[in-house]
């Protein structure tokens, strides 16, 4: 039984992932698999994602992953990363697919229109170190308010509950970057990449008992 397996549907970061928890839980069995049983059988699931939506939804079915990872989400903590968090949600204007439906809600696009408060037009999408306004969530424990964290996306989250909202980041408008909900925690941007902030809260999660 690992400790935590970082699931591989062939759409995520998953080297980078793995040595980032490697190097804050360097005891623990760190498992990168495609595999259903190793899925059902670890502690712990890391969720990443990378590309298009409709690329990683098709890819999990081609995988026969979706049952596991409905599993994962329901019953342990359960960590989803960028399209990870995403592919959670119901829908997605990202190929107009639908996602795995956990948590209710869609995804939608930055407008394409935005501009930043001295009027030059902001990119989509939206990529590099923004500040991250967090909840008092146990993954946020050491974690200064204001943080920053590396982001590369261009669509975002919009849930139906407030209640679930984690934390909030700004371009140019107020956008949510993370949500929670019992055993499981989302964010939009890549922990992993986010230095010794993201690592923080890479190592609050495998100490996390929800």
């Amino acid at each position: 039984m690992a400790d935590v397996v970082v699931v591989d549907y062939g759409m995520g970061n998953l080297r980078s992932v793995e040595q980032a928890l490697r190097k804050v839980a360097p005891n623990a069995d760190v498992v990168v698999s495609d595999a259903a049983a190793v899925i059902a059988n670890a502690k712990r699931v890391v969720f990443p994602g990378q590309g298009a939506m409709p690329d990683c939804m098709r890819e999990l079915d081609v995988r026969g992953l979706h049952n596991s990872i409905l599993e994962a989400a329901r019953n342990k903590p359960f960590l989803g990363i960028c399209i990870g968090l995403q592919m959670l949600f119901e829908r997605s204007d990202e190929g107009n697919v639908a996602g795995l439906g956990i948590l209710r809600g869609e995804v939608v696009r930055f407008a394409s229109n935005m501009h930043d408060a001295n009027g030059d037009k902001l990119k989509v999408p939206h990529m590099g170190w923004n500040q991250v306004h967090h909840g008092d969530h146990p993954l946020w424990q050491d974690i200064a308010q204001d943080e920053r964290f590396y982001f590369v996306h261009s669509y975002y989250v919009q849930p139906q509950d407030a209640s679930l909202v984690q934390a909030t980041s700004d371009y140019p408008q107020p956008f949510v970057c993370a949500v929670a909900s019992g055993n499981l925690f989302g964010v939009q941007f890549h922990p992993e990449k986010s230095h010794a902030a993201g690592l923080k809260l890479l190592q609050n999660f495998m100490q996390w008992t929800p």
